[in-house]
């Protein structure tokens, strides 16, 4: 029997999902083991597989079968019509790009980024400066383009690349509320934590990334993840790649700080748990997909700060460092561990900003890629306009570019629009977790018995299961009832750190 025009689109679909997930392994490779030699090759590979994927996207043929499984939607499941939905606005984004653009990207981002591990080293930002300059502009041909095809904002249109229904608008809005609080609420929060927590080991004491290892592997276990459809490596950045059957996380592991690790790969997890909690049924489908970074960010970090950094957790996590760490003493007791996650502290790097100070690491970055992309910013004089942003709103200037507008792959990865739904996928993440409590009043006794069966029962029923169904606005207000507000966001924020760190 022949097969129909959905069931034509859903092959289609299918193959382009494969590829993809080939080239979501190749930039994990990249990151890990790749050799640092074969740059030029990845970025060929990862050009030819872009392209090919942009060609299934916009051959005439796939918009004729779009158009014909519309005028027969009447025979469509509410699911299928809502891979229709997807479908479509993956193709009206494709056909906005030229293929040409997309490879010349993807290639320019590959060089980009290796330029970017190179300049490091050498702490020279004229060594990435040509390359990042070829990827903004290029992204700024790419985000026109877009727009003028979706009748959005150039901006906007990468946003919805990455978190469909997010506007700079909302962002704007959500920002406001956020900056007009924050200032007073950091310095609070300073005066009120008291003297800095016992360092946790002494100096030149280590402990061995194989400890480091084999403990966030028995987190993640607890949280759900399974290693015989994943694996954990190490990278200089921390990543999640791959697909629900096959998924890579990493993390970097800090001899002298081995909380960190933990924490990575709890991030991660995040990421990877959002996967594993897909529709089986939607694989390979766009609606099978999780709904975009505001979510994704939402999920790492219910997982990694508001229960990472909670003392539940910590309770937990205490008979697993004495067994994989082997530490004893003050320094390694419940208030000691929970003071050190919570200490507010004006820092130059934003993987290793609190809770308070990340939302002025990414407004920062969300302001100057703006500038960068409409040209106001140009590239050679990013450094000193990040140091001047950083000095205006946290009161420090780093020291050279590698601490300053260096420390992010992002850029030099074509990734623009990332930043802000960072941000706003915090206060998701505080919103959904606000209503999980609410809703689970048992919660903070499951965690202290490393047992999270029920915060990812909930995150499944409301947020993994719906995979894209619904756009980021009509999920939120699905599983809160609310729109999403900076509101929930303060007052946990008000509430965890407005409170004396004694004892």
């Amino acid at each position: 029997m022949a097969a129909s025009t959905y069931e034509q689109l859903e092959q289609e679909f299918h193959r382009l999902h494969v590829l993809r997930g080939a080239a979501s392994l190749l930039r994990w490779d990249q990151a890990v083991m790749m050799p640092r030699g074969s740059i030029g090759v990845r970025g060929e590979q990862l050009a030819a597989l872009e392209k090919e994927c942009h060609a299934i996207l916009s051959t005439p043929r796939v918009s004729r079968l779009i158009d014909r499984a519309q005028a027969n939607a009447q025979s469509l499941e509410d699911w299928q019509l809502a891979n229709l939905n997807e479908m479509r606005r993956q193709r009206d984004h494709a056909i906005a790009t030229p293929g040409s653009l997309v490879a010349r990207l993807a290639n320019a981002s590959a060089l980009a980024e290796a330029a970017c591990v190179e300049a490091r080293r050498s702490n020279r930002f004229a060594d990435l400066c040509p390359h990042l300059e070829e990827v903004v502009g290029l992204v700024r041909e790419k985000a026109y383009l877009l727009g003028q095809h979706l009748s959005l904002d150039p901006y906007d249109a990468l946003l919805d690349e990455f978190s469909p229904g997010l506007t700079t608008k909302e962002i704007d809005s959500l920002f406001k509320v956020l900056g007009l609080r924050l200032p007073s609420l950091i310095r609070e929060a300073i005066e009120l934590q008291g003297p800095e927590p016992l360092p946790l080991l002494p100096d030149g004491e280590t402990v061995s990334v194989a400890q480091q290892r084999a403990l966030a592997m028995e987190i993640m276990q607890a949280m759900g993840f399974s290693f015989e459809r994943g694996r954990l490596d190490e990278s200089n950045q921390p990543l999640t790649e791959g697909d629900p059957g096959d998924l890579r996380v990493t993390c970097r592991f800090n001899l002298a700080h081995p909380l960190r690790s933990v924490y990575d790969a709890l991030h991660e997890t995040g990421h990877a748990m959002y996967d594993l909690g897909l529709p089986p049924e939607w694989a390979a489908q766009p609606v099978g997909r999780n709904r975009g970074l505001v979510l994704e960010e939402s999920q790492s970090l219910i997982l990694s700060t508001l229960i990472g950094h909670g003392r539940p957790f910590i309770d937990y996590l205490k008979p697993l460092l004495d067994k994989h760490y082997g530490v004893s003493g003050p320094a390694w007791e419940v208030n000691n561990i929970y003071r050190h996650l919570t200490q507010v502290q004006r820092g130059l790097i934003r993987v290793d900003a609190d809770e308070l100070t990340q939302h002025v690491h990414l407004a920062i970055r969300y302001e100057l890629e703006k500038d960068l992309l409409s040209g106001d910013l140009k590239v050679r004089d990013l450094p000193q306009a990040w140091n001047e942003a950083m000095q205006d709103r946290l009161g420090v200037t780093p020291a050279n570019d590698v601490e300053g507008c260096m420390q992010d792959m992002h850029w030099p990865a074509g990734d623009f629009g990332f930043f802000p739904a960072y941000g706003v996928g915090s206060l998701t993440a505080m919103q959904l977790w606000e209503t999980l409590r609410t809703e689970r009043d048992s919660v903070d006794e499951e965690i202290a018995a490393g047992d999270f069966s029920g915060v990812v029962s909930w995150l499944r029923d409301n947020v993994h299961g719906l995979a894209a169904s619904l756009s980021v606005p009509e999920l939120i207000i699905k599983a809160t009832d609310k729109p999403l507000s900076a509101a929930p966001a303060l007052r946990y924020l008000d509430a965890k750190y407005l409170e004396s760190f004694e004892g």
